[in-house]
């Protein structure tokens, strides 16, 4: 492992461990990167003694403007140098009440720092020390863990669990971000702890959620939420989409795995989390809004509607940001059937300038969702959904280019209707305005002042109104 450890960094900690006389490993997910060929930036060192003493050393052999900072509550220490953020903490024991995922933290051994670990490919270590820099300690055989792409937890995993249900959350993200199989007994546990979870800040749930869906294959995620029952208590709406009614015969797709697939679709053409969410949360309402038809089968009229209104409770509750990300969301979700409308029917401009004059400049992410939303078990159906989709894409930007209608402002102002026809706020003004939008969207006038102003004049002499212009 020396060949690793050629920053030099790990030299400094080791001359700094030495003076102070401390043993010092490289812990946890610096090692287990090493190992995967990961790159990494964020260095765990565990010292067998006093963490911030070892961190206050290695700052004082790097230089005077080094700064460390120190979080004593936690007994931890952290420094960046060269580009690595270096945290620093004492080897230590824990010990566990049931109401709380807090643990109890004694002084303890190299072992006993290795035991409290989640999964035994994050409980190597390498040693900084002198007589023995860079070997790997490995006591659970972690490296044959990763071998075999196998997720365990070094102790019993009930206990383990059941100490930090928060853990459940991680054994499932790392399966998904590696693409690693949790052993069976360690996944047996987590669905009979999965109630645990409770105990567990919101916050910390939605930090790993996201590093799920932010995953290459993030469904393989949410079957493991799924079938454990965490989604169950983390996020039921989602769990609520899954199930097929079949009534005379007639069913209707599994909105879950629906979901889950237009959610991987999505992954390869964007990294942006919130338009990931959108994918998740675009049929959030399909069971709210299912209804059976005799003549039309299955249903979910205004679904895009009432989910679109579903979006900040929902964000609310899983403590998700309320701002521009939610409206976003919101905004996407909403309008997600619109292309699907204009795939199915005949492409106008007019149809094209109001998809532009909603969407403004998401419009590229929204075409983003809907092509991940094509799918279906007939090759042939989505071959000729993508077709359509290209022509409709093509008609937008000739649209754009001609019309201009991305972030749309009007050419004629409020103040501007008020002043020419000498009116205070009322709604012949808002009507004045609403006309000149619908013409120009509709395409009878141009997208520019002096149409606008010839047909703000029309409108207002078929509406009696009188002008203060000469």
């Amino acid at each position: 492992m020396k060949k690793h450890l050629n920053h030099p960094i790990f030299t400094i900690i080791a001359k700094a461990a030495t003076e102070i006389n401390v043993d010092a490993y490289v812990i946890g997910g610096y090692v287990r990167d090493i190992i995967l060929e990961r790159s990494s930036k964020d260095i765990d060192v565990v010292a067998v003694g006093s963490g911030i003493e070892l961190a206050q050393k290695v700052a004082q052999l790097i230089g005077p403007k080094t700064k460390v900072t120190v979080f004593k509550n936690f007994g931890t220490a952290m420094l960046i140098y060269k580009g690595l953020e270096v945290e620093f903490v004492g080897a230590r024991k824990e010990s566990y009440d049931r109401g709380s995922r807090k643990p109890i933290v004694e002084d303890g051994t190299l072992e006993d720092d290795q035991n409290r670990r989640d999964f035994t490919i994050n409980a190597m270590a390498i040693s900084l020390n002198k007589t023995s820099f860079g070997e790997l300690l490995d006591p659970f055989d972690g490296i044959k863990d990763i071998d075999n792409k196998i997720l365990k937890t070094p102790l019993n995993p009930d206990i383990t669990y059941s100490d930090d249900p928060l853990r459940m959350m991680r054994a499932i993200r790392f399966a998904t971000q590696l693409n690693f199989t949790i052993e069976a007994e360690s996944l047996a546990s987590i669905e009979k702890n999965a109630d645990r979870i409770k105990i567990v800040s919101q916050e910390r749930i939605i930090d790993e959620l996201n590093k799920i869906i932010l995953a290459p294959i993030p469904s393989l995620g949410f079957k493991l939420l799924l079938n454990t029952g965490l989604l169950h208590f983390i996020f039921p709406e989602m769990v609520d989409l899954k199930g097929v009614d079949i009534i005379d015969g007639k069913g209707h797709k599994d909105n879950f795995y629906h979901t889950i697939q237009v959610l991987d679709n999505i992954c390869p053409n964007t990294n942006n989390l919130w338009l990931r969410w959108a994918a998740i949360m675009h049929d959030i309402a399909k069971p709210a809004t299912k209804r059976f038809d005799k003549n039309h089968g299955w249903t979910f009229h205004g679904h895009e509607d009432k989910g679109a209104r579903m979006v900040p409770k929902i964000f609310k509750k899983l403590k998700l940001p309320l701002d521009h990300k939610m409206k976003y969301v919101q905004k996407l979700v909403f309008l997600h059937l619109r292309p699907i409308a204009l795939v199915k029917n005949t492409v106008t401009d007019s149809a094209i300038r109001r998809l532009l004059f909603e969407a403004g400049e998401d419009i590229e992410d929204l075409m983003t969702l809907c092509n991940a939303d094509i799918t279906s078990k007939n090759e042939e159906k989505v071959k000729k959904y993508i077709r359509n989709f290209a022509h409709v894409q093509q008609k937008l930007k000739e649209v754009e280019e001609k019309d201009n209608l991305r972030n749309w402002q009007p050419p004629i102002s409020g103040g501007e209707v008020m002043k020419v026809f000498n009116l205070k706020p009322c709604y012949e003004v808002g009507a004045i305005k609403d006309a000149i939008r619908e013409a120009i969207l509709d395409g009878t006038i141009e997208n520019n002042y002096e149409a606008a102003q010839q047909f703000m004049l029309k409108k207002g002499l078929e509406m009696g109104l009188n002008t203060n212009l000469s």
